[in-house]
């Protein structure tokens, strides 16, 4: 804002200058001290930036955060492989006699690993949508929080139940596989 249209209602407590230059904007700074002193010996030529380094100050707390939200999400996304994978494992422990049965009256190793990794894939789709609706529920209270995107923004609907899902199997994978190879005669004696 030009000083001379600055009121009481908008003061501006300090002027900014803007030099575009063709070469290195850092070697152009002698040149300008050079140009304010000759128009005002007494005027204080004080944060010489780039504006690069104008753009990364105005820009690194929101960076700051988004980067602290990020690190927060990835621990709560490895909180719910890990609470999963233990669910799933104490599910397989306690059903091992069951398991044991079913492959001692012929069930193969496959319907073995689709059982178990179904169970644990119900468990992560009715947690992604229960979750879902709640995005859905509170998409007016992070709506100021997002610049350039939609609340209802269809790619972060899509992308983060499949990335769930696929870290959910993943999660899933191996009590499945250690059922898979349950021995049914190991199985059917430990009860």
């Amino acid at each position: 804002m030009p000083i001379r249209q600055a009121d009481s209602v908008l003061p501006v407590s300090f002027a900014s200058v803007v030099l575009r230059t063709a070469n290195d904007p850092r070697t152009e700074i002698a040149a300008l001290r050079a140009a304010v002193r000759a128009l005002d010996p007494n005027q204080p030529l004080v944060r010489i930036r780039t504006m690069e380094e104008n753009i990364a100050t105005s820009v690194a707390e929101p960076r700051f955060r988004t980067t602290l939200l990020g690190i927060f999400a990835g621990c709560a996304l490895l909180l719910s492989v890990v609470g999963l994978y233990g669910v799933v494992t104490y599910s397989v422990t306690r059903r091992a006699s069951e398991i044991g049965i079913r492959l001692a009256l012929g069930a193969q190793r496959g319907d073995i690993l689709r059982m178990v990794l179904g169970e644990g894939l119900r468990l992560a789709l009715a947690g992604i949508a229960i979750g879902g609706v709640g995005a859905l529920a509170l998409t007016r209270l992070v709506e100021k929080f997002l610049f350039a995107t939609a609340v209802t923004d269809p790619v972060t609907y899509i992308l983060v139940p499949a990335v769930l899902v696929a870290v959910a199997l993943l999660a899933c994978y191996v009590p499945a596989r250690r059922a898979m190879r349950l021995d049914p005669i190991a199985a059917l004696r430990h009860d």
